[in-house]
């Protein structure tokens, strides 16, 4: 109460000496007051000594990293099918923890470290998977886009700021950092325009390639706090890239068609050579090989650079029926726990199942093709339902065939 009385000007900051009347507000306690400047001052004080003591504590350890066998099968819980994806990822980051741990002082022998490339058709998994992982994983992790790459002084972002977002991941920890991981996803999209080597500047295709090798490599790069472009007067991080595994991802659309020349045969339409006739044309994934990303665009330089080459297999019928319903996140389970929120029971009909999965069919999108089909079935329920006073709903196939007639007839009235 006695404070209550006392002049504005007259109470002060106890550690700054600041007035009432010069600060934005005084926090007051039993013996003294501080302002709200000096708060988040101790407030960033006491979060970098925890992050120090905190760093030295998590030392990785050998026997309770999990195995190879266990990543797969925590994998398995969340993505359908890609087992060889799974198996090579799986190793490739249980390697690296191991690299990690090596001890350099009792032998020659150096670990080196096997960066990935992961290539697949749109909605097979790929930046699922790396979601996934990170989820289990001990170190620093990061997923960041190829795409808003260029060359230094163009417009864009430096290549450098791919590992911006791995240190703020790691809290800006630069220790931790240089242990972690990034999957650079959307690679195939700073392919090279032609196969030749470009006669003109190529600053968001070859050019990039040509700034990614020293990341993948290892050394030393100084990397913007914020991201984005490097100016002169900014404050700099220094960050070695020799113990960082890079996992790359792309789609590299039409690369079957590079395949299927190397192999002397065609996607469609018959072939003369009877040593042909085993190949799988269904899957021409399956055949891909280092020229072929070359062919695509890549240069010789990052292929050499991402040793372990894995490819994901386009999603059939029963891949993408079992992808609807079955994994811990599944796209039915999300939308039956929304509707829980509003004490309502969702149920579908088995032959509503089925016919999602035509549709995705028909439209050639992968998984991600699914989200939106049950998307339009479920909109007008979703915006319906929770003002009614309804404990369940039955979602039928007769049901689900006019939503989507109705969306498609919607669409071509717009058009």
């Amino acid at each position: 109460m006695e404070d209550s009385k006392t002049p504005r000007n007259k109470r002060k900051c106890s550690f700054c000496g600041r007035s009432e009347n010069e600060v934005g507000f005084l926090i007051t306690g039993m013996n003294g007051c501080i302002c709200d400047s000096c708060s988040e001052q101790a407030y960033e004080i006491t979060k970098e000594a925890l992050r120090q003591s905190q760093g030295k504590a998590e030392e990785l350890n050998l026997k309770e990293l999990p195995k190879p066998q266990q990543i797969k099968e925590f994998l398995d819980e969340y993505v359908i099918g890609q087992d060889d994806a799974k198996r090579y990822l799986s190793v490739a980051v249980y390697n690296h923890y191991k690299r990690l741990l090596q001890n350099a002082d009792e032998d020659d022998v150096e670990i080196e470290k096997s960066n990935i490339i992961m290539v697949g058709s749109t909605g097979t998994g790929k930046t699922l998977l790396a979601r996934t992982i990170a989820k289990l994983l001990h170190v620093p992790f990061t997923i960041v886009d190829a795409t808003v790459l260029t060359e230094a002084g163009y417009v864009g972002e430096d290549i450098e700021s791919l590992l911006t977002r791995l240190l703020q991941v790691a809290d800006y920890n630069v220790a931790e950092a240089e242990k972690g991981i990034v999957f650079i996803d959307e690679i195939d999209k700073i392919a090279r325009k032609g196969d030749n080597p470009s006669i003109t500047r190529d600053v968001s295709g070859e050019g990039v390639q040509q700034g990614l090798l020293k990341l993948l490599e290892g050394s030393v790069v100084n990397v913007p706090p914020q991201g984005g472009r490097k100016h002169p007067d900014q404050k700099m991080i220094q960050v070695n890239t020799k113990n960082i595994l890079f996992i790359c991802g792309g789609a590299f659309d039409g690369i079957e068609r590079k395949i299927a020349q190397r192999l002397n045969t065609n996607v469609v339409g018959y072939s003369a050579a009877k040593e042909t006739v085993k190949i799988d044309r269904g899957n021409m994934m399956q055949y891909i090989a280092p020229q072929d990303l070359k062919s695509f665009g890549l240069i010789p330089e990052i292929i050499g650079r991402l040793p372990i080459l894995t490819y994901l297999n386009p999603l059939d019928r029963n891949a993408l029926r079992s992808i609807l319903t079955e994994p811990k996140n599944s796209i039915i389970k999300q939308y039956v726990k929304l509707f829980k929120m509003d004490k309502i029971e969702l149920v579908f009909q088995p032959e509503v199942f089925e016919y999602i999965v035509d549709k995705a069919i028909e439209y050639k999108l992968g998984a991600r093709g699914l989200r939106s089909i049950v998307e339009t079935i479920m909109m007008d329920m979703m915006f319906e339902l929770p003002s009614k006073k309804v404990k369940s709903f039955e979602v039928t196939l007769d049901y689900a065939q006019k939503q989507m007639d109705k969306a498609n007839i919607s669409r071509l009235q717009n058009a």
